[in-house]
């Protein structure tokens, strides 16, 4: 097993820590347990190595972009680690999807942040349901509505959503957003209040849907997602530094 050199554990440790009292004063804020959060180190381009640091200095969820980029990343990790860590940690996927990936993905991932519309979902219930287990995913929202981004328009998530829930091996979550690019943090919170609201009327709509989880929030913002609701921050830049050159 290689050991990580003390500079690199003591710079990811002291990163970490400075996010979670950031997350602890913002649950504070919203009168929220602090373990209310889960924290996601996002790892797109980060060395195997850089992440099993953050492994061992507690961090348990990360979440990956593409497919190709973490399945040597996550089998390095597995190498690395003990049999107790690798159970501890968990993967969440968080880009966009190709329905050729979604087995790679069924069989990696504990999470799928990122189903972006009926297609995917039927694909990966069909293949939920061959694997004889329920996937845990969740819905993502274009909460700004951009033609730039993947995922449900709100109007179209909330014509979808019945379908979406009838799919027996699709066990949703919750929702997830990418928050329009803005200039302050604070501008970013009408998004962030957006997803909350819709889940509260996907709720009121459907009652048995409880959707627990809102993925919202990254390295800039991630404070006033908290306030607006998130139970999942997605970290990369403010844990790992600048994205690495593949």
């Amino acid at each position: 097993m290689t050991s990580e050199p003390s500079a690199l554990a003591g710079d990811l440790a002291d990163r970490i820590e400075r996010i979670r009292a950031a997350i602890d004063a913002a649950t504070a804020r919203a009168g929220r347990p602090a373990d209310s959060v889960t924290l996601v180190g996002v790892t797109k381009t980060t060395p195997a190595t850089h992440v099993y640091a953050a492994a061992r200095l507690g961090l348990t969820h990360f979440g990956e972009n593409r497919i190709q980029e973490a399945l040597p990343k996550i089998a390095t990790l597995n190498a690395l680690a003990t049999a107790e860590e690798v159970r501890r940690i968990r993967w969440h996927f968080i880009g966009h999807l190709q329905s050729n990936k979604a087995r790679s993905a069924l069989e990696n991932f504990a999470m799928i942040e990122s189903v972006d519309s009926p297609r995917l979902a039927q694909t990966l219930d069909r293949l939920a349901a061959e694997r004889g287990q329920p996937v845990s995913v969740l819905l993502e929202v274009n909460i700004g509505e951009e033609p730039s981004k993947n995922g449900f328009r709100p109007t179209e998530l909330t014509e979808a959503f019945a379908e979406l829930r009838s799919l027996a091996h699709l066990e949703i979550r919750g929702l997830m957003t990418v928050a329009p690019q803005v200039d302050a943090p604070e501008r970013a919170r009408p998004f962030f209040r957006q997803l909350r609201e819709l889940r509260e009327r996907l709720v009121a709509e459907h009652p048995a849907a409880s959707l627990p989880e809102l993925s919202m929030g990254m390295s800039g913002d991630f404070p006033v997602a908290i306030e607006e609701g998130a139970t999942l921050v997605r970290i990369g830049r403010a844990i790992f530094g600048e994205r690495h050159t593949p």
